[in-house]
């Protein structure tokens, strides 16, 4: 299970945000080994006044927290971030420095979805890729 944020700047990222967010999710079905039809991204759109970040970075800065069970090896995590980063340059135009990825691992039983605690749920995928 994951739950995607997605940060960016409202006239950067509102136009694209179907094609990101197919990218995005693209790379994480490879990466971790993740079902398709599991998608859960929500994205926050930020005016300009409201979105301030680093020096060096352009206005298709991009910021992606991922909440997901623990459970990935760290190749994976690495894998991903590539893709990520090669993938948004090649598709959407968004080079790997204004791209930042952070991921929060919990434990399954940390987690209430589909009225149970995850770790009572029978999964149809594996989190230990």
């Amino acid at each position: 299970m994951s739950q995607i944020k997605i940060y960016g700047n409202r006239t950067a990222l509102f136009p694209i945000r179907q094609k990101l967010s197919d990218v995005l999710h693209a790379c994480i079905v490879e990466a971790f080994k993740y079902p398709e039809n599991k998608r859960a991204h929500r994205f926050f759109y930020l005016d300009e006044g409201d979105f301030y970040y680093p020096e060096g970075r352009t206005a298709q800065y991009t910021i992606i927290e991922i909440s997901l069970f623990e459970g990935r090896s760290i190749e994976a995590k690495k894998a991903l971030y590539q893709l990520v980063f090669s993938r948004f340059e090649l598709e959407l135009g968004i080079a790997p420095n204004d791209v930042e990825i952070t991921l929060t691992e919990t434990p399954t039983h940390n987690w209430g979805i589909r009225g149970k605690a995850a770790d009572e749920l029978m999964l149809d995928y594996k989190i230990t890729v």
